[in-house]
């Protein structure tokens, strides 16, 4: 093993380590943000594959989360499924989705394709509102006590949800590491910065552009059906417009293309708003006052700094 590799490996292994042992510290308010924090996270890496390693800048990930959301909660609520096959049909919906709308979607390029994922994403929200009679419109229904209990573990339980939030965030980080350090990674980080090489060098872009669209969206989709389970709500406000912008700027404040970035852009914004709105009614204010100010002195991100000022080879 190389020394950078041994720094990366620390660096990553060590905030799962903090984050498992602030579970023991951390008062009851913090504690159940950060639960919060690690599931959006979550989120957060699965659209930074898309956008931040491979360039493809969506406008429509909502339609995953929330695919994932329904998937889980449908099942639950309507089909009479238990916690984990609810959580895997919550998975396979993101899949599905994700990978239909790829083959539709990535016929286009630039701001064709952001047009046409943000239009489906809104088609899909307006589905769910459609058919309120089962997913209750705005409204949304709640997932009872009983009805969230996996394996004997009962998640309404803050405990409980904080090392299921801590698994999910742990899989998701791992698998983001490995996946932008292997092969099929570098080849999306090269189809970013020059596609037309990379098909001189051989390679498939589109089928490469198509799996980054289908994993970015699965892991999209295993965080929205998360969510729904450990808080105990599923709704049609997760499948809007806000649900889809949200991702992009905690992975633009984090550091696009970094490992961390979406992490501690999620936790920055989380927190930013939570403290602004209680100093004034104006909240979203100081807080577009503060992500201008961070765009301009920061444009690379709070992780993409840190690796362009001391640490080149930081993924």
């Amino acid at each position: 093993m190389s020394r950078d590799t041994a720094r990366i490996l620390a660096l990553h292994g060590g905030l799962l380590v903090l984050l498992f042992v602030a579970q023991f510290v951390l008062p009851a308010y913090h504690h159940g943000n950060l639960a919060r924090i690690m599931v959006l996270a979550s989120y957060a890496i699965g659209y930074n594959i898309l956008f931040g390693y491979t360039g493809l800048l969506s406008l429509g990930h909502a339609l995953f989360f929330a695919a994932g959301m329904y998937g889980m909660g449908l099942g639950i609520q309507h089909g009479g499924l238990s916690p984990a096959p609810a959580l895997l049909a919550g998975v396979v919906a993101g899949a599905v989705v994700s990978g239909a709308l790829a083959l539709l979607a990535l016929r286009t390029t630039g701001v064709a394709f952001m047009i046409v994922t943000l239009m489906f994403a809104q088609a899909g929200y307006l589905t769910i509102l459609y058919f309120g009679d089962y997913t209750r419109g705005d409204e949304g229904f709640v997932l009872q006590t009983a009805q969230r209990m996996l394996w004997g573990i009962d998640l309404s339980d803050p405990t409980n949800r904080y090392f299921a939030a801590f698994t999910l965030f742990a899989l998701c980080l791992c698998l983001s590491l490995w996946l932008v350090r292997a092969p099929f990674g570098r080849v999306l980080v090269a189809i970013r910065e020059n596609e037309d090489r990379v098909q001189m060098l051989g390679y498939d872009t589109h089928a490469h552009k198509l799996a980054a669209m289908v994993i970015s969206g699965t892991i999209s989709a295993a965080a929205g059906a998360a969510y729904g389970l450990l808080f105990g709500y599923v709704g049609a406000s997760f499948g809007s417009v806000q649900y889809s912008i949200l991702p992009l700027l905690w992975v633009l404040l984090g550091g696009a293309g970094t490992v961390l970035g979406p992490f501690i852009g999620a936790l920055f914004m989380f927190y930013l708003i939570d403290l602004s709105s209680g100093l004034t009614a104006a909240y979203m204010l100081i807080a577009g006052v503060v992500l201008v100010v961070l765009t301009l002195f920061a444009p690379q991100g709070l992780v993409g700094e840190l690796r362009r000022r001391f640490w080149k080879g930081l993924p």
